[in-house]
């Protein structure tokens, strides 16, 4: 069937019982109420596109529950109102749904079963998606892809942070606007810890693209302060830095920097001396070792200290600066 730039006040009803043997094209066309395919066959015995209908205009496409065997083809279409491949059975061995530059607004993913070829929603813009476990196969295509809301009434399991990172994750590379798009959508739904889970899944995706170096700081911010989106482990290594610095000089006795001069030694005092890098307590200047082991463990506590202080200088700047 052929109905390239064809333009119809009415509906095309392509329903129950059609069957379409060959490609279906509607390049350009302009259906203003719509197109109907509900239950609607489409094969591809060559295995080309089942059906193409590039740069299209529809009212709505309604594909409840059609089979599609090979690839179907919608580049640049614009659906005014809801486009759903509710029920629906796609196969294609390379891409199954090719969505690219659609605009539409609503769009309804919950396939009948796993898709077996990949579902590419580059640039797309949708007011409303609608998903389930079943809509996203093991290749998707994200980059670009906008929403305003997301439907999460049907309780998949993509409807947690976890899930939905995994679901960025089935992209090819690192592209940093799927995660973005998902904050953004979180921030707007009051969900900001969620929106924090997925702006730092972002820099550990983003980490494994760096060279050595800055893979290395990457995994000090990570471990410190969360790339600024989870302060805590901060506090943690601090609390952590200052038991083990306690107790080790407290079991040891420091000498004098001036002898009968300053204030007396305190080993809580003496470490948060040490680890805090800028201002301090009087105590470092004022307390030497003349033992190796103790004095050392003063220098890991002085580059430690300052590690962590930029740390939490540089994770933060990132939160304010994204803010």
């Amino acid at each position: 069937m052929n109905a390239s730039d064809a333009i119809v006040e009415g509906a095309l009803l392509c329903r129950d019982g059609f069957v379409a043997r060959g490609q279906t094209v509607l390049l350009g066309a302009e259906l203003r109420t719509g197109l109907l395919m509900e239950g609607a066959r489409l094969e591809s015995p060559d295995g080309s596109a089942s059906m193409l209908a590039d740069r299209a205009t529809f009212g709505c496409l309604l594909a409840t529950g059609i089979t599609a065997q090979g690839t179907v083809r919608l580049r640049g279409v614009q659906v005014r109102d809801l486009m759903t491949f509710e029920g629906a059975t796609l196969a294609d061995p390379d891409v199954a749904l090719d969505c690219t530059r659609l605009q539409a607004g609503d769009l309804d993913i919950r396939f009948d079963v796993l898709p077996s070829g990949a579902l590419d929603l580059r640039d797309a813009r949708v007011g409303v998606l609608h998903d389930t476990a079943f809509s996203w196969p093991q290749e998707i295509r994200l980059d670009g892809f906008t929403y305003n809301a997301i439907d999460t009434t049907d309780g998949a399991v993509r409807d947690t942070a976890a899930g939905r990172i995994t679901w960025i994750r089935r992209s090819r590379g690192y592209a940093p606007q799927p995660y973005e798009q998902l904050a953004s959508w979180y921030r707007q739904v009051g969900h900001d810890a969620d929106a924090r889970r997925v702006l730092l899944a972002k820099q550990r995706h983003r980490r494994r693209t760096l060279h050595p170096t800055a893979r290395a700081w990457g995994h000090l911010l990570d471990a410190t302060v969360g790339y600024g989106y989870r302060p805590w482990p901060a506090g943690m290594w601090l609390t952590a830095l200052i038991a083990i610095g306690s107790t080790v000089f407290s079991a040891h006795s420091p000498a004098a920097t001036k002898p009968g001069e300053g204030q007396p030694f305190n080993p809580v005092a003496y470490t948060l001396d040490l680890l805090i890098p800028i201002g301090g307590l009087g105590q470092r200047e004022a307390w030497h070792w003349t033992t190796p082991g103790t004095q050392w463990l003063a220098y890991v506590l002085i580059a430690a200290g300052w590690m962590l202080t930029t740390a939490v200088v540089a994770g933060v700047t990132r939160t304010l600066n994204k803010n």
